[in-house]
Formats: C-alpha cells, structure tokens, sequence
C-alpha cells in the first residue's frame, strides 16, 4: 500500500502576533486566541507561491537524500498560483538550478509535473494522483507533492486574522516509511456551491500596482455560508468513507486513533468533527438514534426537530443563496447541541483526544489553505516523537476540505520504523527565529508597499530575482517571474 515517507516545510520568515493584530485593531485576544490561533506568517517581498513550493521541496530533498533522478512525478497543490498555464514545471526549474550548485544530478525529463486546483483541497487530489502513479505506470518510482499557498484578506475583513503563507513538500512511495494510505477505503464529496469561496478573475481589474510584483489574491467569501458548506461536505465525505468501512458506522468515529483536518482557523476542524459525528447518529440505527436523542435531552433540544435537520437528504445549499439564506446557519439545532456537548465527556472521547496531535503546534502556523492538512500531519507526527509516543499501527484519519465544494476522507495507519523519517521533518526548524512585524511593517508587507525595513536575509533558498516588463514583437516576458537561488547556510 503507497503512501508518505516523508514531510518538509517552508514558512516564510515574517510573523505577526495575533495578540499584537488584536491591539492594533481592537479585537478581543482572548476570543481571537481560542477560535483563531497565535499568530500567522506573511510571504516576503522576494517570495512568491513557487518560490515557498520550491524551498519545500529543496528542504525534503536534502532531508530524506532522494535522488532526484528517482522522482518521476512532481504535483503542485495551490489556490494561489499566478501563472496560468505553467504550474509544477516552475518549481522543477528552480531545484535544477539548486541540484546544479551543489553538484547533484537533475530531476528525471521524464517526470510529470501537474498542477492541482480546487480551493484547499488541491493538495489532497494531488496526493492521491501521486498515489494512482505509484500503483501503476510509476511503481518503483519517487513522488513528490507540494502544498503552497497564500492566504491573504483584505484588512478590516472578518478573515483577516486566518491569514497565513507557507508550504509543505510530500515524499510518497510504494513502500511507505510514515504513513500508509487506503485510497480504496477513501471518501469523496462534491457539490457546486456558487459563492461560497471563490477567486474570480474580476477582482483584479483596476488592482493598484504593487510594488513586489504580485497581485492581491484576495477572496470573495461568505464566512457562515462557508462554516456551512465546510460541515455539510465534511459530513457527505465520511459517508462516503463509512460506506466502505466493516464497522457500524458511528463506531467508527470512536475506532479511528487519530484525526487530521483542513483546519481554516484552530476552531474549525473540531466542530467539523463533532458534527459529523451527530450526523453519522441521525442516519445510524435505533441505537445510533436514541444516543441522539439522549444527548437532545440533556441540552433541551428537541429530538425531532433535530432529526429532521440533520437525517437523510443535505440542505440544499444552492437554493439557500437564491432564497437569501446564505447568511443564517444551515444547522441551528446541531450548532445548539453542539455547544452543549463541549463540556461533556464524550467531546473529551471523541474531539479532544483524536485531534489534539501536533494542534497545538499549528495555532503559530495560521491558515495555509492546501498546505494546511499536511503541516497537521507533520506536526503531530514531531508531538509524538517528542512525546515518545508508540504509532505503529494507529489507524489515522486525514479529512481535506475544498471551498467550492468538496471534501476528502483519506484512511491511513502509521507504519512500523515510522520514527526514523518522522526525525527528519523539519517542523521545529521552518518555525525558527521569524521577524515580528509591527503594525505600520505589517500593512506594507499586506499591500505590497516598498519595504522601509531591512528584509530578512535569504540563505539556501529560492527568491523572485525580477519580474519580466518586456512586450516586444521579437520577445514578451510581461509578468513572468525570473528566480535565483541564493546558497549560504
């Protein structure tokens, strides 16, 4: 069975403090601090979504030693790309110029180099691309996936402070040394969900010119319709995923060791979970039902109600937006109970110690879109390590999400000699000694202004050297960005 046998990050090196965020704008930290998490990362004015791809990569090759000429299949996952219509080949570009300064071989001319977009959970469909390569044309070969993306929101916006910017690099191979990956057990989801989260090319019309080069990459969302549309995919891919599972299907969450999850801020994949959870006991057998209801009882919601919210057929969310419902919560009595059951034992069970693996780690990470479920993954296989933690043999969920709408439930388990790659992800290392930005370097490094402050240097990394602005007949690079790889320890 394929899988990962290997994780690497990159974050760029400006941070900003949540708590610092919370001052300038008179937020509540304490509020900010428990949904949110601590603080988030900002690309640099060098730095681009290939450019945080390649280090990731540069940093996994050099970790795990691969060869390069054993890679046969390199994928990018993103919602940030600015090019479009070359993608991953970008990336292999720039480790061939890093391969060639350190007297290393090229990457194989025969590798594929695609491009996977669908919101966040571009990464995911990459993975099991990699995954679909390895069982067939590429068996015995080497893939790399790399997760990078941008999160960027318009400042006084609700989305703000879930901003962030990093990527993380994926080693997979027939023969996995982390973690195992079932695709055929896996679950899938989707449904066209108009203007939950989007990106539209309108928005850059009339952009001001920033003077790093890059465009604005802000999203047009609808933050409750989202929370929304993320509970309902979540829900239809787990049963998808339980469909194919021996065990009753809410044992299932109480079985399963571990959960990861697209986690858009701290609090989300929690809620997530948990009601997927309620759902999976709408649609279970009388004994599924009546623990339902019991919990109804003791939160005073009435179980009737709440069946008929959450069993059988998903609200129509389309015709939500057409009637004007877009803004109300497509499940109040679910929300309601749920907010019951956070003081109870079961949220103990079932929320708090499947997914409380690597969390920790990830409120200094901030939004990473695609990248996002694979930091998860890396961190809590470094908590485990730290914590000197038997995995072998825990079966581990990884729930991705898309905005768009779409989700995927990939099972997996942790291999036996797993503590040997685990000690090369470097995600104490990408953390390092970031640059904490004040409020006046913040809003330059936001909206593109030139820097009055001396950047961070670059060492054994990949930087934007110039952006193209010739538009000749005999030659065009408009918008074209030119790299350089800068050696150094």
């Amino acid at each position: 069975m394929p899988g990962i046998s290997g994780l690497a990050l990159y974050l760029p090196p400006y941070r900003v403090q949540l708590a610092d965020w919370c001052d300038w704008n008179g937020q509540p930290w304490d509020k900010v601090r428990n949904v949110v998490g601590r603080s988030f990362r900002m690309r640099g004015p060098e730095q681009s979504v290939y450019t945080l791809a390649a280090n990731a990569v540069w940093r996994l090759i050099q970790a795990y030693d691969i060869d390069p000429r054993e890679i046969g299949y390199l994928a990018l996952g993103t919602e940030s790309s600015s090019d479009n219509s070359a993608g991953a080949v970008i990336v292999k570009g720039m480790l061939e110029d890093a391969l060639a300064a350190h007297g290393r071989p090229a990457v194989s001319r025969e590798c594929e180099v695609p491009e996977y977009k669908h919101a966040c959970l571009g990464g995911v469909y990459g993975i099991k691309g990699a995954l679909r390569y390895l069982a067939t044309d590429g068996a015995g070969r080497k893939a790399i996936v790399v997760c990078s993306d941008i999160a960027e929101y318009e400042r006084g916006s609700s989305g703000e402070p879930t901003q962030g910017a990093g990527a993380v690099a994926m080693l997979l191979e027939s023969e996995p040394r982390l973690l195992a990956i079932d695709l055929a057990g896996s679950g899938s989801a989707s449904d066209y969900r108009m203007v939950d989260f989007r990106k539209p090319f309108a928005r850059f019309r009339d952009q001001p010119s920033r003077a790093d080069g890059q465009m604005q990459d802000l999203p047009v969302f609808n933050g409750r319709y989202s929370t929304s549309c993320y509970i309902d995919a979540t829900r239809h891919a787990m049963n998808a995923l339980l469909a194919r599972q021996s065990t009753r299907h809410p044992d299932y969450f109480h079985s399963v060791d571990a959960v990861f999850m697209h986690r858009p801020y701290h609090k989300m994949p929690a809620s997530g979970w948990a009601m997927a959870y309620l759902f999976a006991l709408a649609d279970g057998d009388a004994r599924a039902r009546a623990e339902l209801a019991g919990y109804c009882a003791d939160a005073g919601v009435d179980a009737d109600a709440l069946f008929a919210e959450t069993a059988g057929a998903a609200p129509d969310m389309r015709d939500r937006v057409a009637s004007g419902q877009s803004g109300e919560d497509a499940f109040p009595l679910s929300t309601t109970l749920l907010r019951h059951l956070r003081g109870t034992p079961l949220w103990q069970r079932l929320v708090e110690d499947k997914l409380s693996l690597g969390s920790e780690m990830m409120r200094d990470l901030g939004n990473l879109y695609t990248a996002a479920l694979p930091a998860w993954l890396a961190a809590g296989l470094v908590q485990a390590r730290a914590d000197d933690l038997d995995l072998a043999g825990q079966h581990w969920l990884a729930l991705g999400y898309g905005s768009g709408d779409a989700a995927e439930a990939l099972p997996m388990h942790v291999v036996e000699g797993w503590v040997e790659a685990a000690d090369r992800i470097n995600f104490v290392a990408a953390l390092g000694a970031p640059m904490d930005l004040d409020a006046d370097q913040y809003v330059v490094l936001h909206d593109g202004a030139p820097v009055d402050f001396e950047p961070v240097p670059a060492r054994d990394e990949f930087v934007v050297d110039h952006i193209g602005t010739t538009d000749e007949p005999g030659f065009r690079d408009t918008g074209i960005e030119y790299y350089r790889y800068v050696a150094g320890g």
